[in-house]
């Protein structure tokens, strides 16, 4: 009901971090380097399920969405570079209130994103200015796009493993959300050192939604035949029940790393921030743990 397949899981891996790309950039506040950054990431990883779903053990359908996957990352990558002149709403709003901010406590005035280019000797606004204040954002609805894609070639896989179609379903999509949200934190995290200013929100509500997804992700390899049966004996890891025990040793210290995560969110100091990231380091590491040794032992049954 569940397999070690890496065609399918760098398909769950590029859908579920286009999934949460769309939940940060919707609030129109990252920078528009970000989006790029995740969009290019995602079609490497899209490309990669594409060669290694071609090189062995083909499903067609997966194939055909990992190549619809890796087109809508760059067809939104495209788009996103040509309007990048109109820059992101959010953070344009945001550099003109500080700008004012500062001006009203120094009294120096500062030029705000839509006096930028004035020229100097006439105070003449410069065209190409002007023309960036009306010109259309990116939708980042488009960041959806690949994540619709990417479902379908997921439930396509997730039919052909065979056994409880409901169960292997469970498993794939919500490892999909949960791989995708630790994977995006951690880059989002980063983020904060090219975008300072950056709200603490985004991170977050990443950790937040990544707190929600555990106890699902957990919960679905639990169902039978599930690791509880690797527990019990009922299921042979090969190692004597080892790998189920470092199974539970994965879960247990990735809800562990959110808590403490979120409690060094909200610590005042900037350095907080990287802190909450370096946690998200490890939180990859066990999380992936979790969904990937799950794979490897029960992909025996």
């Amino acid at each position: 009901m569940i397999r070690l397949d890496a065609a399918t899981v760098l398909l769950q891996w590029a859908t579920g971090g286009m999934l949460f790309c769309w939940y940060t950039t919707r609030h129109r506040v990252v920078g528009i380097g970000y989006g790029w950054l995740l969009r290019a990431t995602y079609f490497c990883f899209a490309a990669g399920a594409l060669a290694v779903g071609l090189a062995f053990d083909t499903n067609w359908i997966r194939e055909a969405s990992s190549l619809g996957v890796a087109l809508a990352c760059v067809v939104g990558l495209v788009v996103s570079v040509q309007r990048k002149d109109a820059g992101v709403s959010g953070q344009n709003a945001e550099f003109d209130r500080r700008s004012e901010r500062v001006a009203a406590m120094t009294g120096i005035e500062r030029t705000g994103r839509a006096d930028e280019g004035a020229d100097d000797a006439g105070g003449a606004t410069d065209a190409a200015s002007q023309s960036s204040s009306v010109a259309a954002e990116f939708p980042p609805i488009l960041d959806l796009v690949p994540v619709l894609i990417g479902v379908m070639g997921l439930v396509a896989a997730s039919l052909d493993a065979g056994g409880n179609a409901a169960v292997a379903l469970l498993r794939t999509l919500v490892g999909a959300a949960f791989i995708g949200a630790i994977s995006d934190g951690m880059l989002l995290g980063h983020w904060y050192l090219v975008q300072p200013g950056l709200p603490r929100r985004l991170l977050n509500e990443m950790v937040t939604a990544l707190g929600w997804l555990w106890p699902l992700e957990v919960g679905a390899l639990l169902l039978p035949t599930g690791m509880i049966s690797v527990w019990t004996g009922a299921v042979d890891d090969g190692w004597g029940g080892l790998l189920g025990w470092m199974w539970g040793a994965c879960a247990i210290t990735t809800i562990i790393l959110v808590f403490v995560t979120r409690a060094a969110l909200k610590e005042r100091y900037y350095s907080a921030v990287m802190a909450a990231t370096g946690l998200l380091y490890l939180a990859i590491l066990t999380g992936f743990g979790t969904d990937i040794v799950a794979r490897a032992v029960l992909d025996q049954t």
